[in-house]
């Protein structure tokens, strides 16, 4: 009997029944999630000229965003649990389109909260989508080809990264200072797009698969979640993880421009796609092949070593060496949400779900970074850093010692 192409194998139920169009439609939405983030951190730097805002107020752009899901999270997981994985998404979508969409009316009030506004309602779509997604795919095939379905989705977020801050260089940073109706411009292309992805998932039948509740086995952990150090240190190392990450993407346009002030923002952001965010895409799709010769802590620690000495580099400011020390940073960071996420649940048993939530909740952390690093750096951007040193020195001791159960 021949083997089966891997396509067919790879989204194929176990009735043989062909998942590829259900799973091309959820692996949109990692695109999509990935250019929202993505436009952020061009949003930050043009804040603070449209809006006379300094870099620590700024720093709402991303505080409105990741507070979201500390608020919204559990709520989303508790919406997909009762409504299904496909009313989940297109809640996801609408409130995305929404959030996008309420840019044009806000263009108009010449103020920066209403923006906030928008970025807080695009964000609890981003929440809900994840939510879904991310588990959505890995059930759209056979089982023991989970890995890589989200492995290939995940890459699809790593093209969003880099797609967002061109995009929004292009159409933000390349308008007038003052230009308020620049920044409608993007947000209206993805709630457009936002909608129509909305409307096919509304029309095309997805597949209800039901997740049965784990049962009980002999390494079920008997004491309480919260009693479990590995975990409750890697809900902290989440935390800081996405704080360092929102906070490097956040300023590198300022440390850029200040490093070489011949570098305009617009140049900035195309280094920013092309170089930063080119790089964390490339270690994503690196990283699940090189976890396959090295243990995960290990790698882990190593990273994180290495962001360390790049974090003391870029605070450094040696210009051209300072330089590449951030770009090192966006690929060694790369692999450690989902490292510091498979290391935290491990051993949880029958509180994997559970906690697995509550590690994603560390998503949040990426709302206050920012805040405090454009505080720190108000003179000099390259003091701000120190933010995420600190963050990568935590992460680093839980790859040594953090992780063990």
């Amino acid at each position: 009997m021949k083997e089966k192409p891997l396509k067919q194998s790879l989204f194929q139920s176990p009735t043989g029944k062909s998942y590829l169009i259900p799973f091309i439609l959820v692996t949109s939405l990692f695109l999509m999630w990935g250019m929202a983030h993505g436009l952020l951190d061009v949003l930050n730097k043009h804040f603070q000229v449209a809006f006379t805002m300094s870099k620590a107020q700024s720093g709402l752009v991303q505080f409105s965003t990741y507070i979201a899901y500390g608020l919204i999270g559990i709520p989303a997981g508790l919406f997909m649990k009762r409504y299904g994985y496909k009313k989940g998404i297109i809640l996801g979508l609408l409130l995305y389109a929404l959030g996008a969409l309420s840019f044009i009316p806000a263009a108009y009030l010449h103020s920066a909260d209403p923006f906030l506004i928008a970025l807080f309602i695009v964000a609890c779509g981003l929440c809900v989508l994840e939510t879904a997604a991310n588990p959505y795919s890995t059930v759209l095939g056979p089982k023991e080809s989970a890995a890589q379905r989200i492995n290939l989705s995940q890459s699809f977020n790593g093209l969003g990264w880099v797609l967002g801050p061109f995009i929004g260089g292009q159409l933000i940073l390349g308008a007038e200072a003052g230009d308020t109706m620049a920044l409608t411009k993007p947000y209206i292309i993805l709630g457009i797009c936002t909608l129509l992805i909305a409307i096919l998932f509304a029309f095309t039948r997805l597949p209800n698969i039901e997740e049965k509740d784990e049962q009980i086995v002999a390494s079920e952990p008997s004491r309480p979640m919260w009693k479990h150090k590995h975990f409750l240190l890697a809900v902290i190392a989440q935390f800081l993880y996405c704080a360092a990450q929102t906070g490097i993407f956040s300023f590198f346009i300022n440390y850029v421009t200040e490093l070489d002030t011949t570098i305009t923002p617009l140049k900035a952001s195309h280094f920013l796609a092309f170089g930063g965010m080119l790089l964390f895409m490339i270690g994503r799709l690196s990283g699940s092949f090189i976890m396959g010769r090295f243990k995960a802590h290990k790698l882990l620690t190593a990273y994180s070593l290495i962001c360390v000495i790049a974090m003391i580099l870029v605070i450094l400011q040696l210009g051209t060496i300072s330089l590449y020390a951030l770009y090192a940073s966006f690929f060694f960071m790369s692999i450690m949400f989902p490292t510091i996420f498979a290391l935290g649940l491990s051993g949880m048993g029958s509180y994997t779900k559970r906690a697995s939530s509550y590690i994603i909740m560390g998503v949040s952390g990426g709302a206050f970074a920012p805040m405090l690093m454009g505080y720190m750096g108000e003179k000099t951007m390259a003091i701000g850093f120190i933010i995420p040193l600190v963050c990568f020195i935590y992460i680093m001791f839980y790859g040594i010692k953090g992780y063990k159960l």
